[in-house]
């Protein structure tokens, strides 16, 4: 497994980057929208494609930059299904397995700083990475954000010390240059839930710390519900938009597999070729690439979202441009177009002659 720790010193935040040295497959954790142009090039130079982004929870502290990576790198967002968020991905449950390459990451629901923390759990490297559940000699606080002391307090013991004690804990931020711990020395030193504190103990000390309010949290919180994006970047969050060289917005054939019944899918193939080996897609509208000028004329709602594909992408690809192009804000390639979503072996339609005349 390849690993880096990264650090924004603005806000003392923590990122991690993961990968399979195999796959070359890669995540990241907590990433920060300050630092995307680092995380990027750091993931070009050690020839990585990232997969994930995983967010610990939904942050007051600093804005993610995990939007701006799925629509630059087309990777798919995760967050807890209890955060309350509207733009990831992937909504984990407690106990569920993200697997990338042969790295499997372990989603542990952890709330208590606020009702959507996660805690990322990778067994074969003994390593958890705990967001604002637990510091080194910390934890993140409980007084604002749904915070709940003793939901806290049951989630480290429950879910962080209940793991070996040579398992090592990689916090989301530290304001001291430590940059990890073991669950045996927060166990024993931990000044807030070690040294066999009680509940009622922890509890005590947490509503008495009068933290100041969190400078950035009137803007990270909205923000970070939209995954990052601020208001004029969020036209972009309706799918994991990648784009070619040739400045194509594309989606994947297995996005638009479990996402056809939200969007609008548009087969700019000729009518006779529906009839071929590859068959057709159930719900799609047939609009030959060369009339497609003169139909979208008549489509009134630009902000539609709007799927193109064909044979192979080539001409849907043009599709996407010229609707673009003409004003539509929604609109999508898939990639590999028919011949991809045959390989995968997705369902097809075999119309009759007179029902594509």
């Amino acid at each position: 497994m390849l690993f880096r720790q990264l650090f924004d010193k603005e806000s003392s935040t923590y990122t991690y980057l993961l990968a399979d040295e195999e796959t070359r497959q890669a995540v990241l954790i907590d990433p920060v929208r300050e630092q995307v142009e680092r995380d990027i090039e750091l993931l070009e130079e050690l020839d990585l494609k990232l997969a994930y982004t995983l967010e610990t929870h939904v942050h007051a502290d600093h804005v993610t930059s995990s939007g701006l990576l799925r629509q630059r790198l087309g990777c798919k967002t995760v967050l807890s299904a209890a955060a309350g968020a509207g733009c990831p991905d992937v909504l984990v449950e407690d106990g569920e397995v993200l697997k990338v390459g042969s790295l499997e990451i372990e989603a542990r629901h952890t709330p208590g700083h606020t009702d959507g923390d996660v805690s990322y759990y990778v067994p074969a490297a003994s390593m958890i990475f705990t967001g604002d559940t637990i510091f080194v000699r910390g934890c993140g606080r409980t007084d604002f954000q749904q915070g709940d002391a003793e939901r806290l307090y049951d989630s480290v013991q429950s879910k962080v010390f209940s793991l070996p004690d040579e398992t090592v804990i990689y916090p989301g931020h530290d304001y001291k240059g430590r940059t990890m711990t073991t669950v045996a020395e927060e166990k024993k030193l931990n000044p807030r839930l070690g040294g066999g504190k009680t509940k009622q103990q922890f509890v005590e000390i947490m509503n008495n710390l009068k933290l100041a309010y969190p400078k950035k949290i009137d803007v990270a919180v909205p923000a970070n519900l939209h995954c990052g994006l601020l208001h004029h970047e969020t036209d972009r969050t309706w799918a994991p938009l990648t784009r070619t060289d040739d400045e194509v917005p594309e989606v994947s054939a297995e996005w638009v597999k479990d996402h056809a019944s939200e969007v609008r899918l548009i087969d700019v193939r000729r009518p006779d070729e529906l009839l071929g080996e590859m068959g057709a897609m159930a719900g799609a509208e047939n609009v030959p690439l060369d009339t497609l000028e003169q139909a979208m004329a008549d489509w009134k709602e630009k902000d539609e979202r709007i799927v193109v594909f064909c044979r192979s992408g080539g001409r849907s690809g043009r599709a996407a441009k010229m609707l673009e192009n003409a004003g539509f804000t929604h609109v999508a390639s898939m990639h590999g177009g028919m011949g991809r979503w045959n390989e995968l072996g997705l369902p097809v339609e075999r119309p009759t002659a007179s029902a594509t005349a």
